[in-house]
């Protein structure tokens, strides 16, 4: 039996609200393959302070228990990394705000940005188009990935 690579994908700050302050349901394969290292998530040192940052926002706060429990929980599931400098130019996001996840998936060379996020999604095509990762929703990631892993499984012979 082969080992299986881990997909490389990075998660906005909402994908990342919804697996670890509501728990959302719809995600708990993406959250369970964090967890067994099926999927390897990154991100940056700007990224985790926008994390921290959000997780006070009073909205939210009375969402969660503790914002140290749930940064530990993120800082579990997604590596973060130094800064990496690729010498090739992405689009840039009507979100300036939003470029670094651009730049954390280019410079870690991810397969997807996964996002909700409609400046980040609306550069889908011209990424894919320059054969660069790809930038899907949790829901079209999911649909995609369930239909790789049943490949996969199925592929799988027992000795």
């Amino acid at each position: 039996m082969t080992d299986i690579i881990p997909k490389r994908v990075i998660l906005d700050t909402n994908v990342c609200l919804d697996l670890f302050i509501f728990k959302d349901p719809r995600w708990s394969v993406l959250l369970d393959d964090l967890g067994n290292g099926q999927l390897q998530a990154f991100t940056r040192a700007d990224c985790r302070d926008e994390w921290i940052a959000v997780l006070s926002y009073p909205h939210l706060a009375a969402r969660h228990d503790s914002a140290g429990a749930a940064t530990a929980l993120f800082d579990a599931c997604i590596n973060c990394l130094a800064p990496i400098e690729l010498n090739y130019k992405l689009p840039v996001c009507s979100d300036k705000d939003d470029q670094k996840f651009l730049e954390i998936a280019r410079d870690t060379q991810a397969e997807v940005l996964i996002t909700k996020d409609k400046a980040l999604l609306k550069l889908s095509r011209k990424m894919k188009q320059a054969g660069m990762f790809r930038i899907e929703t949790p829901e079209q990631f999911l649909r995609t990935y369930v239909k790789e892993c049943d490949k996969t499984a199925s592929g799988v012979t027992k000795e």
